[in-house]
């Protein structure tokens, strides 16, 4: 670990927020890039996105551009947008459909499945089976498309065995993208994960979230609502599993995992205005219960799980104070818009709600880079967010100890 990381995490106090200039300094994030973002599983997008093979979409983060593509065999890969020769981009266009890839600085071609077709003019003995587009690590869970670009990634089983069963009513699989759209953030990545996790600031800055959601309570105001919901699961085609596999407890960095229902509170059905149903339900799902479930997978994406459609947030670093977050609304593959749902009633609450987080983050920021900044203590309605910096820590630490930082943060959550 660089010294001056090392530095500043040490002046860390458990309990508060991190200091100052680890959500500034440009070695820092570097240092974050390459330990936790290009070692984790990370969502991408929805296999909806790319329904016929040469359908593709770009996932960009930290100045990385990887191509995610449906191949001739259907089977959908992803590949470094970053052409073998001289390193040109080849695709710049956000989604398209193309035939082969084709790099417009020499020409170099390459199949949908990153194979080198065609190179001109090259040496002698030049072997095109050497020099194909690299290719990423790639899952498809439940629809959704999980990508890793380090070597030998930590494996994916783990997500998958744990979140098959809770996710399985909802048929994930069987489902498409409503709408997605990105909210550009002046933040540093920490920051707007830091505030995802927390409800302490539901109250008083999503009042629209809060009059249905129970997570603006404290835990122990809603755990007999949470009992009724439970024992209502069954009979709705709902589960009553929990995984809590997060941060220090998922075991290794880059393939946390949760699924955790909660209660709606004043006869909400689904996170709607007016608490009525938005579109047809999900997968085997029978019934509306009068609850809702939030959803993990790594470190950068969440989500909302609701009868009839599901939220995914995605944040994505693009550099020291610039983070993407995704939004994606999920409903039945076979709903069509006006008829079975309104998009703009769909996407309303949680368009309103990360509006007003992009502020309250932005904000945050520019109050974090003062000089004379000093973090207080977190609140327990915090402690969500308080597991996720101990995660931090130790997710940056050095090897040696990293182990026994871990063990602290299980005994700690």
């Amino acid at each position: 670990m660089p010294r001056k990381l090392r530095d500043a995490l040490a002046a860390w106090r458990p309990g508060f927020g991190l200091p100052g200039a680890v959500y500034r300094d440009a070695e820092h994030y570097e240092q974050e890039i390459r330990q936790i973002f290009l070692k984790s599983w990370l969502y991408v997008g929805h296999q909806s996105q790319i329904p016929a093979r040469g359908d593709y979409f770009l996932f960009e983060m930290a100045g990385e551009s990887v191509i995610v593509a449906r191949n001739n065999d259907g089977q959908i890969n992803a590949m470094l947008n970053v052409c073998r020769h001289r390193g040109s981009r080849i695709c710049d266009q956000a989604q398209g459909h193309e035939a082969r890839f084709v790099c417009r600085y020499h020409g170099w071609t390459y199949g949908l499945d990153g194979s080198l077709r065609a190179a001109s003019q090259t040496p002698p003995g030049f072997d095109r089976a050497l020099y194909g587009l690299r290719r990423v690590h790639t899952r498809v869970f439940a629809g959704l498309i999980f990508i890793n670009f380090d070597a030998n990634p930590v494996p994916f089983d783990a997500i998958a065995a744990d979140m098959a069963a809770p996710l399985a009513p909802y048929q994930l699989e069987h489902s498409k993208v409503a709408h997605r759209q990105n909210y550009p953030i002046a933040s540093n990545w920490k920051l707007a994960i830091e505030n995802y996790c927390e409800c302490y600031h539901c109250g008083p800055a999503h009042p629209e979230y809060s009059v249905a959601h129970a997570r603006a309570m404290p835990v122990g105001e809603w755990q007999e609502l949470l009992a009724q919901v439970l024992a209502r699961a069954p009979a709705a085609g709902l589960t009553q599993l929990t995984v809590q596999r997060i941060w220090l407890d998922s075991g290794a960095v880059g393939i946390d995992r949760c699924f955790d229902r909660y209660p709606l509170l004043r006869g909400h059905q689904t996170g709607s205005r007016d608490g009525k149903p938005l579109a047809p339900l999900l997968g085997t799902i029978k019934a509306y219960d009068g609850a809702a479930a939030d959803l993990q997978f790594g470190p950068m994406t969440f989500g909302l799980a609701y009868c009839d459609h599901v939220v995914m947030y995605r944040f994505t670093p693009r550099s020291v104070h610039s983070t993407d977050c995704e939004i994606t609304w999920l409903v039945n593959e076979s709903a069509v818009e006006g008829r079975d749902y309104d998009r703009d009633q769909l996407i309303w609450l949680w368009h309103v709600t990360t509006l007003a987080d992009k502020a309250i983050i932005e904000r945050n920021q520019q109050g974090v880079d003062s000089r004379y900044y000093e973090p207080g203590p977190l609140s327990p309605m915090e402690d969500y967010a308080n597991r996720f910096l101990d995660w931090y820590l130790a997710a940056m630490s050095d090897e040696a100890s990293r182990a026994e930082k871990f063990r602290r943060g299980a005994n700690h959550g």
